[in-house]
């Protein structure tokens, strides 16, 4: 009986499925919570205990999110060449542990002095060279140690489920989306609660809070051991990529042979360890010319610099296809990032007062997390059931329609975004900062951007992890957060080349310290200007795209048509 690659690459140590999956997810809402503890107030404590102006805050909270899902592809990269997703998770939270003790021993010895400073109404005092270097190399290793979990535990969570049985395919397909939800539930603690200790000048008890959260996610994991799948790691995928490129330009004056002629070991297994056979596309054809047979390979021993096989070029070809639609992707994560900055600095300068209680401005996200929890919801339980009725996809939508349907949410967001900011300046106060329009005006905001994550990152989950081969399936998650690292970057550069033009002589720019100087709603407008135009460019790569086509999966959809078939003849 013929072995399959890929189910001989998961080593059954434990039973995994919904038991330990379960143990995953609360890991990743744990060590969501103690990273958002930072994240979400980090604007303010640069603006309010290290004394930044507003633009520079926002830049650095853009550059250091950036950060963290460019580490990302570091984590994606270990996870399967060399480490496995299971070591690559505990040494990232390990990191992730050491960099919230380090941040809270800094606040508690060097920053928030006289305590309690920091609470928009008493200053700190200018915190020591020592002190703030201490800092910044604590949260970038906070931004090290979740951005290299994350691709692993998202793609460890899919390995407890064997996408080959067909009882286990549903619970992985769905997986992503709980994945998701556990997310945002770990962020809604930070969001509420750590938020409003922070925002009071609480500042190293609400670091502390993370770190208690971040140890138990580490002790939970490491309490899972016995029972996770394991799959093997496939080697470094670099040298295959070079190899592709390099044997495809060895033989670039040749024709592409006809795709039954080209190159393939015999057998089931690829010549990729751990990785199922990969069917021929019609994409980048040119690459075709590295799996060309020619006479010198016939002669000689075949080097992989000069002939690959055809699931070797296909690796290659997946990476190419499915990098116009993420760049298309991040756009969105412009919008997306404007949450941790500018929707933040926004809200600092509205009423907060409800009644008697002071609302912090960085809480308002909570609106967001409760948006995805409960769009994720009606989603699942009403969308997919209707659209798949009247589309015939048991999914609802495909993963490219639901993250286009992401887009033109995100979109309508910077709208009402541009269009609060008008209204907050029609009430700001003359010659002073604030406005008298109540923060509860945020709302509609946060709640559009929650609905728009629901369509597009996890529609980016489910899309990227499918699509990725077998070998470089962590990568295919890290794309999601990579997306997200690139889109801070470009907010970042947004920001500085609006201020560049827009702040010249005496003009004090769209975005002055003082916000009723500035004017943020233009800049909420260029970005939805901007979403549009990447909206357009999204619908010719969504069309041009064709879905990844492994050979397994070709088999048993030829078999389930046969049996199909048989089953009306016999009807006859």
């Amino acid at each position: 009986m013929a072995t399959n690659p890929w189910k001989d690459s998961l080593i059954k140590r434990g039973t995994g499925g919904w038991k330990y999956t379960s143990i995953l997810l609360a890991n990743q809402a744990l060590a969501t919570l103690a990273f958002f503890g930072v994240a979400v107030n980090l604007v303010l404590l640069l603006t309010r205990v290290l004394g930044e102006e507003s633009a520079n805050a926002a830049n650095s909270v853009s550059k250091w999110t950036g950060t963290v899902y460019l580490f990302s592809l570091f984590g994606a990269f270990l996870s399967d060449s060399y480490w496995g997703r299971y070591l690559t998770c505990a040494v990232f939270q390990i990191i992730l542990v050491a960099g919230l003790g380090l941040l809270s021993l800094t606040s508690w010895l060097f920053m928030i002095k006289p305590a309690g400073c920091g609470d928009g109404k008493l200053d700190c005092m200018p915190t020591s060279s020592i002190g703030i270097a201490i800092f910044y190399l604590s949260i970038y290793l906070v931004a090290f140690g979740y951005g290299g979990h994350q691709p692993a535990l998202a793609t460890f969570g899919a390995d407890q489920f064997d996408g080959e049985n067909p009882k286990e395919k549903g619970s992985k397909a769905a997986f992503f989306g709980y994945f998701y939800f556990a997310l945002n539930a770990g962020s809604l603690f930070s969001n509420t609660i750590l938020v409003y200790y922070e925002d009071t000048g609480r500042w190293t008890l609400g670091f502390l809070a993370s770190l208690g959260s971040a140890i138990i996610a580490l002790l939970s994991f490491l309490i899972g051991t016995p029972g996770y799948r394991h799959a093997k790691p496939c080697g470094n995928p670099l040298p295959r990529v070079a190899q592709v490129f390099v044997a495809a330009a060895k033989k670039w004056d040749m024709v592409p042979a006809n795709p039954d002629e080209l190159y393939e070991v015999e057998g089931k297994e690829s010549a990729i360890k751990g990785s199922r056979k990969i069917i021929h596309s019609n994409k980048f054809e040119f690459l075709d010319k590295a799996a060309t047979i020619t006479t010198t390979d016939l002669d000689g021993p075949k080097s992989p610099w000069r002939l690959c096989t055809v699931t070797q070029v296909e690796e290659v070809k997946c990476v190419l296809k499915m990098l116009p639609i993420w760049l298309c992707t991040i756009i969105y994560s412009v919008i997306f990032t404007q949450m941790a900055s500018l929707f933040v600095e926004q809200g600092d300068e509205m009423n907060t007062k409800i009644g008697s209680f002071h609302l912090p401005a960085a809480s308002m996200s909570a609106f967001d997390i409760c948006s995805v929890l409960i769009c994720t919801g009606i989603y699942s339980q009403v969308l997919v059931p209707l659209a798949g009725k009247l589309s015939g996809n048991p999914k609802g939508l495909t993963e490219l329609q639901r993250m286009g349907t992401g887009l033109i949410i995100g979109m309508f967001s910077m709208l009402a975004a541009g269009a609060t900011e008008i209204l907050r300046l029609k009430h700001a106060m003359p010659d002073q900062k604030g406005s008298s329009l109540s923060i509860l005006w945020q709302i509609p905001l946060y709640v559009l951007v929650g609905a728009s994550e629901v369509f597009m990152y996890v529609g980016q989950l489910e899309f990227f992890n499918g699509q990725a081969p077998d070998g470089i399936k962590s990568f295919g998650s890290s794309l999601c957060m990579a997306s997200i690292s690139l889109g801070n970057y470009v907010s970042s550069m947004l920001v500085n080349m609006v201020m560049g033009i827009t702040a010249r002589g005496n003009n004090p720019g769209w975005i002055p310290d003082n916000l009723n100087k500035g004017h943020i709603d233009r800049f909420f407008f260029l970005i939805a200007v901007l979403t549009a135009f990447d909206f357009v460019i999204y619908l010719f790569c969504a069309k041009w795209y064709k879905s990844i086509n492994l050979e397994d999966s070709a088999e048993k959809e030829a078999e389930k048509q046969g049996r199909e078939e048989d089953g009306v003849l016999s009807r006859v």
